[in-house]
């Protein structure tokens, strides 16, 4: 069996790392670019012995396979396909069967590989750390490494501290040290590998989750969606009778609910079509029995609640119809990649979006939740080492950026080792004047403990002559040849501040106490100005804060502080 280029190619990245290298390391290749087949080289290759990982039977056979395949025959062991064997220099387990039997495992492992290693995490107490310590203390120099489509966690960031394409990942504890390999969908689908996605929004009927607020891990609450859905029972009606009709064409069609009342409910107007549906609660023998029967192309439709996201393999699925909401794009890409495998007499397959997620299946993860529904992938260099950023941000028309979310450069610096100091954002210490994460709560240069917003709020206005005032809308204006800004609260009360423009030293005071903190996309330099006129014509590069913080002085009152990317107790407040 020969692997494709780009498998080999995560195959010799992973020697040539672990000739060097005793940390961890990822690959990330898209769903069904053939992880299995890496997996199965590498342990071909390996000189001692293999442990391969999953959390799902499917993957735990499908792996095995590739092994035997191209070596000697792997050893299962997984209890869900009733096989404990740990005796083969390959064994392809479970995690969930060998984290319950460690006394199995008594002879060291050179190689550790994890497959779906996203959803490892650094909790002691998990499965995969409890296997990952008692493994180390057999082989104290072993060799771990993690295979993903999908190598971000929402709640915990990128499961790796550096990219080797000199981007720093997830600095704070990730799983991962090292990404030593990436392969994006575009070059797979265009070589032939993967089917050619056709990707739309809901084309006669959409829901509209944009009220909802996402927890951390990317779902919404389970009552607030089927509330909102109660609400909404005739774009579901519509949305199954398109499905019906496109079904004629199709031969296969995975429909992902956002919740089992949801499911139930599409379920009930499928009623005269061949369909079956999955949830967590469905009993093992009926799942496997159901997949079996949609595989066979005896099912039509296969409706599910989050249960086929990973770890299912029918390729002859040429429609996916995405019910609900989800503020990860892994997860997104992952139900998408369920209709993206070849199969005989497919050439594409068709993605209907009718939760609106707004997702673009060829760009990477961004490194953070998607903060908006009109959020894009944008590309900013950082003015201090020159590194290409991709942040969530908007652009207008002619794809120019006019915002854009990024807080601090991702870039590696030339040492290879530490992050670009360069932030977007940032909050000065007031010891010291180190710029800092919006969010910190020490100063990382001189560890003084950064006041809170909330609490220095609360303490300026428990004092007489303060106001807190509620910025809704901003406006520039030319006064005289000097720039004037009027701020407007909820009830159209205004607040002013002026700022001269005719001197070099008045410019860059304006540039310190508006131009920078106001910026819709700090770092990218608006365009050139030489008096008020020309500054106010820029007034689309700026963003009002969310509130201003007053003091009563006998001319009126006095601005004290501007707080931008607020949020507390004070969001809200109207006093």
């Amino acid at each position: 069996m020969q692997l494709r280029d780009y498998q080999q190619q995560a195959v010799d990245a992973t020697i040539q790392f672990f000739q060097k290298n005793t940390a961890t390391a990822v690959v990330v290749l898209p769903t069904g670019a053939g992880k299995s087949l890496v997996i199965a080289e590498l342990a071909r290759q390996a000189r001692g012995r293999v442990l391969v990982l999953t959390h799902v039977k499917e993957l735990v056979a499908q792996n095995a396979e590739k092994v035997a395949a191209l070596t000697d025959r792997a050893s299962i062991f997984a209890a869900g396909l009733q096989q404990k064997d740990s005796s083969a220099k390959t064994v392809v387990a479970s995690v969930q069967s060998a984290a319950n039997n460690l006394t199995a495992f008594t002879a060291p492992f050179s190689l550790l590989i994890i497959d779906e290693c996203h959803r490892v995490s650094n909790d002691a107490n998990s499965q995969y750390q409890q296997l990952f310590q008692h493994l180390r203390q057999l082989n104290p120099s072993l060799k771990v490494l993690g295979l993903t489509a999908t190598p971000y966690r929402l709640g915990s960031g990128w499961i790796y501290r550096q990219h080797y394409h000199g981007r720093i990942g997830n600095t704070n504890n990730p799983v991962f040290e090292h990404c030593i390999f990436e392969l994006p969908l575009r070059p797979l689908i265009k070589k032939g590998y993967l089917t050619p996605p056709r990707l739309y929004d809901g084309l006669t009927a959409q829901y509209d989750f944009s009220q909802l607020s996402p927890t951390t891990n990317g779902d919404y609450a389970e009552k607030e969606v089927n509330s909102l859905l109660g609400k909404m029972g005739r774009a579901t009606r519509l949305i199954i009778q398109q499905l019906i009709g496109l079904a004629q064409q199709r031969k296969g069609i995975i429909i992902f609910a956002a919740t089992v009342k949801h499911a139930e409910e599409v379920m009930q107007l499928l009623s005269s079509e061949s369909a079956a549906l999955l949830t967590a609660n469905t009993p093992d023998q009926e799942r496997d029995e159901l997949i079996r029967r949609f595989k066979a192309q005896q099912l039509k439709f296969l409706v599910n609640v989050s249960v086929l996201t990973t770890g299912f393999d029918a390729p002859h699925v040429d429609l996916i119809a995405i019910l609900r909401p989800t503020a990860s794009v892994s997860l997104f890409q992952q139900m998408v990649g369920r209709g993206l495998r070849l199969a005989p007499g497919k050439t594409e397959c068709l993605i209907i979006d009718y939760a609106a997620n707004g997702y673009d299946l060829y760009f990477p993860e961004i490194g953070q939740p998607k903060p908006n529904s009109k959020a894009v992938p944008v590309q900013v260099p950082c003015p201090l080492c020159g590194f290409a950023n991709i942040f969530w941000g908007l652009t207008d028309s002619d794809g120019d950026i006019i915002e854009h979310y990024g807080r601090r450069c991702q870039g590696l610096q030339a040492d290879q080792h530490s992050q670009c100091d360069f932030r977007f954002r940032s909050r000065s210490c007031p010891d010291c004047g180190a710029e800092n994460d919006i969010a910190a709560r020490s100063c990382h240069n001189c560890q003084s403990v950064l006041v809170d917003p909330d609490k220095r709020l609360r303490e300026v206005l428990n004092q007489q002559h303060h106001h807190l005032f509620r910025c809704q809308s901003m406006q520039l204006s030319d006064d005289n040849g000097d720039v004037k800004v009027s701020y407007y609260d909820i009830d159209g009360n205004p607040f002013y501040r002026w700022f001269k423009v005719q001197t070099p030293q008045q410019c860059r005071a304006l540039y310190a106490a508006f131009i920078k903190p106001h910026s819709k996309a700090p770092g990218i330099p608006i365009p050139p100005f030489n008096n008020a006129s020309e500054l106010v014509a820029l007034a689309a590069y700026f963003r009002p804060p969310e509130l201003i913080l007053l003091k009563k002085q006998k001319q009126g009152w006095q601005h004290l502080e501007s707080f931008f990317d607020y949020q507390g107790r004070y969001q809200h407040f109207t006093g």
